[in-house]
């Protein structure tokens, strides 16, 4: 077992079921069909460690006020062998739990038995998870919202693994249709001008005007010079084409592995189109009566669908639109390959989008609820209080390159990961690389890094390490101090299981900051060294087990827990 709160739920589920069935063979109340049992921490600590509200869903068949049927329930329970304490009824008939110190002492038992494992759930079992993100066009660096997009996909899938899942992390390239026919236009351009003359050769209007095109066009040139001058332009821009298009893509791999991000999958659009899959996938629709014919074109049917409208599949000049590709692709996914869940991370100007993919999916059997897509809000960046656009180092968009060089992949992921994906999110460049307690990375890192300090400090100093968990008495933490740190130590596998159904991975970066915050306070409050030497290991202990926690939230958003700063 790896949370301590599951085994309290299941003491307290055993305790409730007991009692109903007490009571109903001393008729005190009527047997009934209980529902599932819902245990839950209630928002006040005055209303107990937790709660249920089982009577009141119960409270038709019990044919009795559930406040009545409450204290009838609580007379009958047996508490023993477990860590509950004492049992109270509250308001309209819920039943509040007070536990004894017990299960803290036993959740650090647990966090020191389970080590970088503690927190690992089975939630997910057996279960295939496709999380697909940042899936960045292959023309150009990779932006703001990549960036954003990658932490939060990244740390999503990471969560989910963490879970019990099984995760495949997935790179979408846009490898054809309209942008690559641009950027095809855009390197031909820039390739005619470097042998013929700027004024010589018109750039196109829609073109990609970043300095990487030109300096594709010049690398072309080094190594095959004018050879393309002799070929038609659609082979020219073909070539071109496959020739920037690989170092592009390793570009995006290197720099989203240099971010802490390594995919599973790479998988090609084109090869959807090579290999037949959007034509059958049209064909399916066509042949299932999932498509209307207007205008010269072919329509995916709005009306059979339950959208609001119609949308093209196929162009009137025979050409596939980028919705049949992602109709095959998601096909591909879920019929083809066999994944039981797909998650995908778009910007939210994609929102019109999310209702369309879900509806195409019924004609293959595949419930809309299978198809998660997470939109995700705009970054703004700030500097000295003003919004910057530009980098400093090159006078473009900042791109996620910049964004690195200037603050470092851990303030990055964990800035990104700070707020909800659906929040709007000011990064603060300033902040981000201040070494202060108002930079939360650094307050994270330096917490994780004094408890380092400390260990290393007493093994060096004092020859003092840790003894084993069966030799110390951890009934002397009884500070509230001591006891408010534990708990939140406890609710690390919680906080997984919530992260994991919310896919809310900002919820895991909160909650390591607190984990913080309950050291600092605890630190303060409480010595270590110089204490009796029973106490000392007590309080070793959970200092140890703080930095085992530490540790593996940041291990799980891919951020560097540091021994030293």
């Amino acid at each position: 077992m790896n949370s301590i709160y599951e085994k309290i739920r299941q003491q307290i589920n055993r305790v409730v079921k007991d009692a109903f069935e007490t009571c109903a063979k001393n008729q005190t109340l009527p047997a009934v069909e209980l529902p599932e049992i819902t245990v839950e921490v209630p928002r006040e600590r005055g209303f107990g460690d937790f709660s249920t509200n089982v009577v009141m869903q119960a409270a038709r068949q019990l044919r009795m006020p559930p406040r009545k049927a409450a204290e009838m329930l609580i007379q009958a329970m047996d508490l023993k062998d477990t860590y509950i304490e004492r049992v109270e009824c509250a308001g309209p008939g819920f039943i509040n739990f007070y536990l004894n110190r017990y299960w803290l002492y036993d959740a650090l038992k647990l966090i020191q038995e389970k080590q970088e494992h503690y927190g690992e759930l089975d939630m997910g079992r057996n279960v295939r998870v496709n999380v697909e993100f940042v899936s960045a066009n292959p023309t150009g660096p990779l932006h703001m919202g990549n960036a954003r997009g990658g932490a939060l996909g990244d740390c999503i899938a990471n969560v989910l693994k963490k879970a019990g899942y099984d995760v495949t992390r997935e790179f979408y390239i846009n490898d054809t249709g309209n942008q690559i026919e641009k950027f095809g236009l855009s390197l031909e351009a820039r390739y005619l001008q470097q042998l013929l003359g700027e004024d010589q050769v018109p750039f196109p209007e829609d073109g990609y005007h970043g300095e990487d095109i030109i300096e594709h066009a010049k690398a072309y040139i080094a190594q095959h010079g004018d050879s393309l001058l002799k070929e038609t332009p659609e082979k020219r821009r073909e070539i071109l084409v496959q020739y920037a298009l690989p170092i592009n893509i390793e570009r995006i791999r290197k720099m989203l592995s240099d971010y802490g991000i390594e995919y599973d999958v790479w998988f090609s659009e084109k090869t959807l189109h090579d290999n037949g899959e959007v034509a059958d996938t049209i064909q399916f629709l066509k042949d299932n009566g999932y498509t209307v014919e207007k205008d010269g074109a072919l329509w995916l049917s709005g009306e059979k669908l339950g959208l609001e409208k119609d949308e093209v599949l196929v162009r009137n000049n025979g050409v596939p639109t980028y919705l049949a590709a992602d109709i095959a692709y998601h096909r591909n996914k879920f019929v083809k390959r066999g994944f039981d869940w797909c998650i995908n991370l778009w910007g939210a100007d994609h929102h019109g989008h999310v209702a369309r993919m879900k509806a195409a999916m019924a004609p293959f059997g595949v419930s809309a609820d299978r198809l998660h897509v997470v939109l995700f809000q705009l970054v703004h960046l700030y500097r000295n209080g003003e919004i910057v656009r530009m980098s400093k180092r090159t006078g473009k968009s900042i791109s996620l390159e910049d964004l690195l060089e200037e603050v470092g992949r851990d303030a990055a992921r964990f800035f990104f990961n700070l707020k909800t994906s659906g929040s709007h999110l000011d990064f603060d460049l300033d902040l981000a690389v201040s070494q202060s307690n108002e930079n939360p990375v650094y307050y994270v890192q330096y917490a994780h890094a004094r408890i380092c300090s400390l260990i290393r400090k007493l093994k060096e100093e004092e020859g003092i390490t840790l003894k084993d968990v069966a030799e110390i008495d951890l009934t002397l933490l009884t500070k509230d101090e001591e006891l408010d740190l534990i708990r939140k130590l406890a609710e690390y596998p919680e906080e997984i299981a919530l992260s994991a159904k919310t896919l809310e991975p900002s919820r895991l970066t909160r909650y390591v900051m607190d984990v913080a915050a309950h050291f600092h306070s605890f630190y303060n409050a409480c010595r270590v060294k110089g204490e009796e030497e029973p106490l000392m290991m007590a309080r070793l202990m959970l200092v140890d087990s703080t930095r085992i926690v530490i540790r593996n939230v940041l291990d799980l958003i891919s951020i560097h827990a540091p021994e030293k700063m």
